[in-house]
């Protein structure tokens, strides 16, 4: 833009392209809600200023996502429920607010898992959202419709959420990084709320670099949440100028080994985030294993959302008079809510008051959980602490998702960074925390930022890839003849959508072969591996659609995967290598 080869308009025309090849057309990401349908207008009068001489900072006309629990000027906010569908409330939260004075174009806004209420974006109003790395996933959650965008490259960063979670395990899922600030280093105000005490709004972007360009422009102190007076300060003036790609060499973490798994399924986690601790050694990190007195019960009782939802939900609900409902009660007697929510919604429906004796017991836990956590930080001069942000991979969509570690930071008010640690053998990303004493968020991002200077850990989803000529690129298609001694075995029509990872065949065989008795899509070049797809034979149909694995993703482009048929003549089976140009 600087140099005038790019403007805001064309920009937010190419994330516009994007969008449209791939959110609801394509793989169906289904990130996106709504358009700001005054994106390009702003992206005009920003382009104005510039070729003025006036630019704002480094988010001057660039296009960014925010979540749908966001109150947004032109887009109605409707926290992922089909309650809230017509709630407009012709405002924008306080951190929209300061994205707009810093520049930036507010594109689009993302799903979001209803009302906050979960980990894998799903809703009552929009759906399921899916991960682009593998779109039988979920994607994190609450706020994993921003981060299934930034991913796919729908804009440059974005804006999340985090009551416990919901920003950290939706970078996890999605290789970004995030973060979780200090309790009271953003405003909330503008923000539909889960829990008054737990939450925070912040950006997740594609890099660090990004992440702090973004959390530049929107912490700060707001009359209107009391919490970011203290905030005031402790912010720097630039985080962006605080990284340093040297700050793994005096960074002291603490490992919590509590936090990681024990069960089978949480291995694999383990075995990825271990080897991202050897690089932080490595690179002259000192490592040591830390035990938090009591963690285990102290996380287990010290969560206010049951006891505060209710409440400020209908708080908030009160100081708009145009909203559609005033209460979660009203929600689940209308059935406006996803069937999934429901038991969660009941549950958080019960209380009669706020001030019990349960959630007045669970404020003192947290008190000395903090207190408790604080000690070890200090007692070992430590960075930050170190822990997987969740200890298994993203769950298929539909069998929930377990394992979550969010409860350290949202429970004791701590900054978290989320950060990637690395890959699963089947090509899906692995996060990890790093959390820090109050208002160090500069350090984490610094150590951050080291630590992916080092590993380079981004990798863009299979996706979505670069458009062709504005549009996703069009399915490959090639024809096989499969033939032997006796003649033609079989013609395959192959057709493979890269963006969906689907294969499309369409088979003939010609009549009088029956001695063919099975065709195979299989592993392996010159000596044939298993057998993965039956094309023939039995009771396969002559034509269908295979979804390929990250790793026949891999095979197919080595050429490492063949078509093998088997007869009488050749009962160990004859192949040619499956190649679609």
């Amino acid at each position: 833009m600087a140099a005038g080869s790019l403007t805001s308009r064309q920009l937010v025309e190419a994330y516009l392209a994007r969008i449209a090849a791939y959110d609801k057309s394509g793989p169906a990401l289904n990130a996106i809600v709504a358009i700001n349908p005054e994106a390009r207008t702003l992206a005009d009068a920003l382009d104005q200023e510039r070729r003025a001489g006036s630019v704002r900072g480094p988010l001057h006309g660039i296009p960014v996502l925010v979540k749908d629990n966001y109150e947004t000027l032109e887009m109605p906010t409707s926290a992922g429920s089909i309650a809230l569908a017509s709630f407009h409330p012709r405002a924008d939260a306080f951190q929209v607010k300061k994205l707009r004075e810093a520049g930036a174009v507010i594109l689009a806004k993302t799903n979001m898992h209803e009302l906050a209420a979960g980990i894998f974006t799903a809703g009552s109003r929009f759906g399921q959202t899916r991960n682009p790395y593998d779109l039988d996933r979920n994607p994190g959650g609450s706020s994993g419709g921003t981060a299934a965008g930034v991913a796919a490259n729908f804009a440059a960063a974005g804006m999340g959420s985090d009551t416990c979670g919901s920003i950290r395990i939706p970078s996890s899922h999605n290789n970004l990084v995030g973060l979780r600030g200090t309790h009271g280093l953003s405003s909330r105000a503008g923000i539909v709320p889960l829990s008054s005490t737990q939450d925070i709004g912040g950006p997740l972007a594609r890099s660090i670099t990004d992440l702090a360009i973004m959390l530049d422009a929107t912490v700060g102190p707001d009359p209107a949440d009391a919490i970011t007076r203290e905030g005031a300060a402790h912010i720097p003036k630039s985080y962006r100028e605080l990284l340093r790609a040297d700050a793994m060499k005096d960074a002291r973490v603490g490992v919590v080994r509590a936090l990681f798994g024990s069960a089978p399924e949480d291995q694999e986690v383990t075995t990825i985030v271990n080897k991202a601790i050897d690089t932080l050694k490595n690179n002259g990190a000192e490592v040591i294993e830390v035990v938090i007195p009591g963690l285990d019960e102290l996380l287990g009782s010290s969560s206010l959302i049951n006891a505060e939802f209710k409440f400020d939900l209908a708080d908030y609900l009160a100081g708009h008079p145009n909203a559609p409902v005033k209460s979660l009660g009203e929600v689940l007697d209308k059935g406006l809510y996803h069937r999934a929510l429901e038991a969660t919604f009941r549950a958080r429906n019960t209380p009669e008051t706020r001030q019990t004796d349960q959630y007045r017991r669970a404020l003192i836990r947290r008190s000395v959980l903090r207190d408790a956590v604080a000690a070890v930080l200090e007692e070992h001069r430590l960075t930050a602490l170190l822990y997987p942000t969740i200890r298994r991979k993203p769950a298929r969509i539909g069998d929930g998702q377990a394992g979550s570690t969010c409860q350290l930071s949202a429970h004791t008010g701590l900054p978290a960074l989320g950060l990637p640690a690395g890959w699963t053998e089947d090509g899906l990303p692995i996060g990890m925390d790093l959390l820090g004493p109050a208002w160090t968020e500069a350090n984490l991002l610094a150590l951050g930022f080291s630590i992916e200077q080092t590993m380079k850990p981004r990798r863009p989803p299979f996706s979505a890839p670069a458009l062709v000529k504005g549009a996703a690129p069009a399915p490959r298609t090639t024809v096989m003849a499969l033939t032997d001694n006796a003649g033609a075995v079989a013609e395959i029509k192959f057709s493979y959508d890269a963006v969906t990872s689907q294969l499309e065949y369409v088979m003939a065989v010609p009549a009088g072969r029956n001695d063919i008795t099975a065709i195979w899509i299989q592993r392996g070049g010159d000596t044939p591996g298993a057998a993965l797809y039956p094309l023939y034979g039995g009771a396969t149909p002559p034509s269908g659609t295979l979804r390929l694995t990250y790793g026949d993703r891999g095979d197919l482009a080595s050429g490492q995967l063949q078509v093998r048929y088997y007869s009488s003549r050749y009962p160990q089976g004859r192949g040619s290598v499956l190649a679609i140009p």
